[in-house]
């Protein structure tokens, strides 16, 4: 892996809703074109979440994750990685029907409950809505967090796991999450080496700034050694600066439409496409002497089951 970035591209989401932007995937069809040109650029890794393809609502619907997943892997051998997020107000049950049917090779391990509030984007776009679900759906996210106990946490860890066979990439949108991780690891529940996503921008998690990105990396170095890979993705405007610094120190990156539908917020310009998102930061990468890592070198530094698995 010297010299090698993973980067990881989150196609669509839950947080944010059609209405915000045109190019946002949502049918089938369009995730995995979107998927497949993520892969082409540079992507190791698909992050997935699930969409109804008629309005855009997230969804928990197991057969929706299949189809993407199909669609992709008869295309690309890029790392598919189901989300254990889902969306504001769906049970953990839900959350984690897709893992549990489809036995991925990746899946997330969110490592905290948090407040993930998406209420402030309704100002911005009061009356523009195209469907009757945005703004309440935004709207809940002031009065329901994002749910993840240590019994949640615990569950995944000693059934899910072993169960599935699916590794866990673990997301941190604090420093307390990093200890949660470590106390897990201590207690020899997690095997290493650990995937970890620090996640800077979020309302409800740590901010958007260089001195947060510096000390959520020494953290993470004094709690879990050389278990770990570290990874950073920044949310909306500050996407590309986020993984820009982060880089620099060594980061794996995640970025797409998910994190931020921007590729020019000063200009109010939409991002049209994953690919697109995905070939910026492998043109950050080779400007630091880094090359994108294949989906096969991240199944080797992570020991993923094959792809077949």
């Amino acid at each position: 892996m010297a010299g090698k970035v993973i980067i990881t591209c989150a196609l669509t989401g839950s947080g944010h809703t059609p209405s915000m932007s045109p190019y946002l995937p949502y049918t089938v069809g369009d995730l995995v074109d979107q998927g497949v040109a993520a892969a082409q650029a540079g992507a190791a890794v698909l992050h997935l979440h699930a969409r109804n393809p008629e309005d855009g609502s997230p969804s928990a619907d197991p057969a929706l994750f299949a189809q993407y997943a199909k669609g992709i892997r008869e295309r690309s051998d890029v790392v598919v990685s189901i989300s254990t997020g889902g969306g504001t107000g769906m049970t953990v049950q839900e959350r984690l029907q897709g893992v549990l049917e489809l036995k991925p090779e990746l899946c997330t391990l969110n490592l905290g409950t948090m407040n993930y509030g998406s209420f402030p984007m309704i100002d911005r776009y009061q009356g523009q809505f195209s469907y009757d679900w945005e703004e309440p759906y935004l709207e809940s996210t002031r009065a329901e967090p994002f749910v993840s106990t240590y019994s949640d946490i615990e569950y995944m860890l000693k059934v899910v796991g072993p169960q599935t066979g699916t590794r866990f990439e673990a997301e941190a949108y604090d420093t307390s999450h990093l200890y949660t991780l470590a106390y897990y690891l201590d207690k020899g529940m997690v095997k290493p080496p650990v995937f970890v996503q620090t996640i800077f921008g979020t309302m409800g998690g740590i901010g958007p700034d260089v001195d947060h990105i510096v000390h959520m990396k020494r953290t993470a170095d004094r709690l879990l050694g050389d278990a770990y890979q570290w990874s950073t993705l920044g949310a909306g405007r500050y996407q590309f600066g986020i993984v820009t610094a982060a880089a620099i120190m060594g980061s794996h990156v995640r970025v797409g439409l998910e994190d931020s539908y921007w590729l020019y917020p000063h200009r109010d310009e939409p991002c049209p496409d994953n690919g697109i998102a995905v070939a910026r930061a492998v043109a950050l990468a080779e400007l630091f002497g880094r090359r994108p890592a294949s989906g096969d070198d991240y199944r080797r530094q992570l020991g993923l089951k094959m792809r077949n698995g």
